[in-house]
């Protein structure tokens, strides 16, 4: 008789990929709204993506939360530097 082990339907374990909500949630309320909320949707679908064995899609969303953290990071330091140069270019005049 052969032994046939069990299937996961998941895939091999490990741990997923991370998510970076927290960061996407923190660019959302400091930096810039709009790519923040992407960046939150894309967290939000890592670990949902990886339980139903879309490794690939799970990694994909990683990247992309990451990205867009990153871009509303940036947006919102450069309005802020813009914001201090322009605030203070008005006290000199």
């Amino acid at each position: 008789m052969t032994y046939y082990p069990p299937v996961n339907p998941a895939g091999p374990g490990g741990t997923p990929p991370p998510n970076h909500l927290v960061w996407a949630i923190l660019t959302t309320l400091f930096c810039c709204l709009p790519a923040g909320i992407v960046s939150i949707v894309f967290a939000a679908q890592v670990n949902s993506k990886w339980s139903t064995g879309d490794h690939a899609g799970a990694l994909s969303a990683s990247n992309n939360a990451k990205i867009w953290a990153i871009v509303s990071a940036v947006i919102g330091g450069v309005a802020t530097v813009l914001f201090v140069a322009l605030s203070a270019g008005n006290y000199n005049s």
